[in-house]
């Protein structure tokens, strides 16, 4: 049966430590099928070993190190077809990627993007910390003197109305691994993370619920929880039936 505009559930997936360029395939066949209305909206939630990746509009001399100190630094490198510029993902940061119709939500990539914004800002609320938006500036940041500190990035594809890549977030990331970028493009601005903010360790799963939580409540999504396995499955079950309506 599809799932038409009618759908408010989302599957919240954690997929655990996972290769950014396996992550992406697994993108692809959830976007393919939300796009064949064979499947509901899905996040999934991630951890990436170390990867710089650069967006559609993203300038390559933002990239500040050459191959051979990524390689050296066991760092990789991939372009891809997300907006915005470059970026860093790394262990201890949570990346989330939502698969919305977002044409069963609302038609606005601007208030999308907002949206995407506002959860991280009420989550990080949650540990006290206030965040906030600058003007130009996409994603979230924190006061830091004079200037703001980032605390989290965004970059997203929208095509038939089905949203993909998304958002990352620094809870414990190695913050020394953006020196390898211009980060986003902004070189007079650093990222910071809720660790280095509250001055003690946190872990992953204090935040990414509270995340996909407040993520539900802007979009008018209840997120229900579902394995790895269980995606896989109801992927296969998607394309094939895809496949015997074409």
């Amino acid at each position: 049966m599809p799932f038409d505009e009618e759908m408010t559930e989302a599957l919240q997936v954690d997929l655990g430590l996972i290769g950014y360029a396996e992550a992406w395939e697994l993108q692809k066949r959830v976007v393919a099928s939300r796009k064949a209305g064979a499947i509901a909206d899905v996040l999934l939630l991630c951890e990436h070993p170390p990867v710089i990746t650069l967006g559609r509009s993203g300038k390559r001399e933002n990239l500040l190190a050459s191959e051979h100190v990524l390689r050296q630094k066991g760092v990789e490198f991939h372009a891809s077809d997300r907006g915005g510029d470059i970026t860093y993902h790394g262990p201890g940061q949570i990346v989330g990627y939502p698969i919305l119709n977002l044409g069963a939500i609302r038609r606005d990539v601007v208030w999308y993007v907002r949206m995407l914004e506002e959860a991280m800002i009420r989550a990080t609320a949650e540990f006290g910390i206030t965040a906030e938006r600058v003007g130009g500036k996409t994603g979230i940041w924190v006061r830091a003197g004079s200037t703001e500190e980032k605390l989290a990035a965004i970059g997203v594809r929208i095509s038939r109305w089905v949203t993909s890549h998304g958002f990352a977030y620094n809870v414990s990331t190695d913050l020394r691994n953006f020196d390898l970028i211009v980060p986003c493009g902004i070189a007079d601005r650093k990222a910071t993370s809720l660790e280095k903010l509250l001055g003690r360790s946190v872990e992953q799963k204090e935040v990414a619920p509270r995340i996909a939580k407040h993520l539900g409540e802007v979009l008018g999504v209840e997120m229900k929880e579902a394995t790895k396995r269980e995606l896989l499955e109801k992927l296969e079950h998607a394309e094939q039936a895809v496949m015997l309506s074409a």
